[in-house]
């Protein structure tokens, strides 16, 4: 059944059946006082809210975009196994004399093997909530995992540094997240690593937080001389990925000496720099730096539903997405004005 061709309201209707489940007063009274399974079903109940509003865009865009298609069918697919399990403890719970006994057993682990699956499938659908997060710069994500995984040469050996540039909201940072947590990237690397320089550009201080990340420990050291001489034995022998995240400093003399323990690494290591400045770029860059552009209305609307949590169920939801595509349109592409407004009219269903 999982494995079927899905197509138009299926996944709609395969959530109503989930939600009628999970809502239902029977199911509430079995679970009340339950506090792990509880805490577990409202995890699967919330993400599945998450993702709920975008349903219907990501519907109709799954015939253009690939990744679009492939997350459905992935959702999908989880989504009948939730169901299967769900019908599996009601059948089970039908046909005992006593259904609150087998529920009571349910519900305190005793049933050990269901409880698991329920466990399994809650992050199975937690894992894939998250992942739609990447889909409106999947573009930019690959060609930035493409540049890490390549054996990429520089003229004079160096490691290579690949600067993301764009303006203060559009996403820098949450891209950088995506590719720092991709499965290819963790399994192409010895290390990773993720530091924040921003505006107090402390070259020492910089070093220190690299070294205590490659560690896992703190570093006593406050000499840069010797703070180097460790950076550069910690990563002489790993193929390392370093961020360091939202960089503003401009001046040359300062980045080379805070990369210089990073040169003549193991081949294919690799360094990601975030920035609003095409000037940090300019100077700290090996590879063309990758320029990050407005989003569209349309990716724009699937952050701002995502946050608001509009429900494709409620009687309002054409009025309330016609008014939410209008304030859409003065975020003028920048994701983080839509996350902000949409968290702001999270579950606010008042139309005024």
């Amino acid at each position: 059944m999982a494995s079927a061709v899905l197509t138009g309201a299926v996944l709609p209707s395969i959530f109503n059946v989930v939600f009628d489940r999970l809502s239902s007063p029977e199911f509430a009274n079995w679970i009340k006082g339950k506090k792990l399974t509880q805490n577990m079903l409202e995890r699967l109940k919330t993400n599945l809210y998450a993702v709920q509003a975008f349903l219907i865009d990501a519907e109709q865009k799954q015939i253009k975009e690939r990744a679009v298609k492939d997350w459905l069918n992935s959702l999908k697919d989880a989504m009948y196994v939730a169901d299967d399990l769900l019908d599996e403890v009601f059948t089970k719970a039908a046909t005992q004399k006593d259904p609150g006994t087998f529920f009571s057993r349910f519900l305190n682990l005793q049933d050990r093997e269901i409880a698991s699956r329920m466990e399994d499938i809650t992050d199975r659908i937690e894992s894939i909530v998250k992942q739609k997060d990447t889909l409106g710069r999947e573009e930019d994500k690959e060609v930035i995992v493409k540049l890490l995984l390549d054996d990429l040469d520089t003229d004079d050996g160096d490691t290579p540094v690949i600067p993301i540039v764009g303006m203060g909201g559009i996403g820098k940072t949450t891209l950088a997240q995506f590719v720092y947590n991709d499965d290819k990237v963790k399994e192409n690397f010895d290390f990773r690593g993720w530091v924040c320089v921003s505006e107090e550009f402390d070259v020492v201080k910089v070093t220190k937080t690299i070294i205590e990340a490659v560690t896992s420990s703190s570093c006593n050291l406050n000499d840069l001389n010797l703070l180097q001489h460790e950076l550069k034995e910690k990563l002489s022998r790993r193929k390392f990925f370093v961020v360091l995240d939202d960089a503003w400093n401009e001046d040359y003399e300062d980045w080379k000496r805070l990369l210089k323990p990073f040169q003549n690494g193991v081949k294919g290591s690799k360094i990601l720099i975030t920035t609003r400045s095409k000037t940090v770029a300019s100077v700290v860059q090996t590879v063309s730096p990758h320029e990050l552009s407005l989003l569209s209305d349309e990716d724009c609307w699937l952050v701002f539903s995502k946050h608001a949590r509009l429900s494709t169920d409620s009687m309002e939801y054409p009025t309330l997405e016609k008014v939410g595509r209008d304030i859409v349109k003065k975020c003028d592409g920048l994701p983080l004005a839509a996350q902000a407004l949409g968290g702001l009219l999270r579950g606010n269903s008042d139309v005024k």
